[in-house]
């Protein structure tokens, strides 16, 4: 069994920045992806980013390509996603997701299916304005 646990959510103004933390507690796989999902109000929920754990290989959604970047510390068990030029499309919940296949290891490009992923976090809320 696996728990998420999301913090550093916030409110900021465009172009600010934060940095989601990601806190696995439990079962860790080797090689498996982590990564973040988004849903804003009335949207379907979003991959965002993503990692392979085993090898360290990341993945982004086109729109935040050159200003997110994700993380992973192995010793201490957390991913992070650093949020910089952050734009009012991008206020959303935040889920942090985790896998135990690896499946996204499989692609050269990965923009996250929400049945991939087994364990989710409860969420943390980005809110930009304008």
């Amino acid at each position: 069994q696996v728990k998420l646990m999301e913090s550093g959510g916030g409110s900021v103004q465009a172009g600010g920045a934060l940095r989601l933390s990601c806190e696995t507690a439990g079962t860790v796989f080797n090689s498996n992806c982590m990564g973040w999902f988004r849903q804003a109000p009335g949207k379907e929920r979003e991959g965002v980013a993503f990692i392979y754990t085993g090898r360290g290989r990341t993945y982004y959604t086109d729109s935040v390509k050159g200003r997110f970047t994700i993380s992973q510390d192995k010793a201490t068990n957390m991913v992070y996603l650093q949020m910089s030029s952050l734009q009012p499309e991008d206020s959303a919940v935040y889920y942090c997701v985790a896998d135990e296949a690896g499946t996204c290891g499989y692609y050269n490009d990965y923009t996250g299916r929400v049945t991939d992923f087994v364990y989710w976090g409860q969420g943390t809320q980005v809110t930009v304005s304008s």
